[in-house]
């Protein structure tokens, strides 16, 4: 069942503030307030999808195609050694927020990733990430 009073249906609807970095009528991409590394960003569908077997495979296409574009912004923003995309779907599987969402996160050789929804970030910094990968989707489009 999807709840819409989940943390991403109320910064869909403006009611929770994210440092977004691309938006179409389809998706919305934002930094994770609780980053496993810098430029840690999720990709999510404007319609309501519990996870991923929850949503229409037009919708579902939108958000691949999304989450490819906004990868290729982060790599280009960040220069990782490799880029994670991963999505969990039910808590068995580690999914926290009941919303479909796609993390791309940078990763870098011999650096660990940050602990998963341990760590607010500072607003201001995931900002200033969020206009590095906005610069980079601009040199590449």
């Amino acid at each position: 069942m999807y709840d819409t009073n989940n943390i991403f249906a109320k910064i869909l609807r403006g009611e929770i503030p994210a440092a977004k970095v691309h938006e179409t009528e389809h998706v919305l991409a934002f930094m994770d307030a609780m980053p496993q590394s810098d430029g840690h960003t999720l990709v999510i569908p404007k319609v309501q999808a519990r996870n991923f077997f929850d949503i229409e495979p037009n919708a579902l296409a939108e958000l691949i195609k999304a989450t490819q574009v906004v990868a290729r912004g982060v790599k280009d923003a960040f220069k990782p050694d490799g880029i994670r995309i991963a999505q969990f779907n039910e808590p068995a599987a580690g999914q926290t927020v009941f919303h479909l969402h796609f993390h791309i996160i940078p990763c870098y050789e011999g650096k660990a990733l940050r602990a998963h929804s341990r760590e607010m970030a500072d607003p201001a910094l995931l900002a200033q990430h969020a206009e590095r990968i906005k610069a980079a989707l601009q040199t590449t489009s």
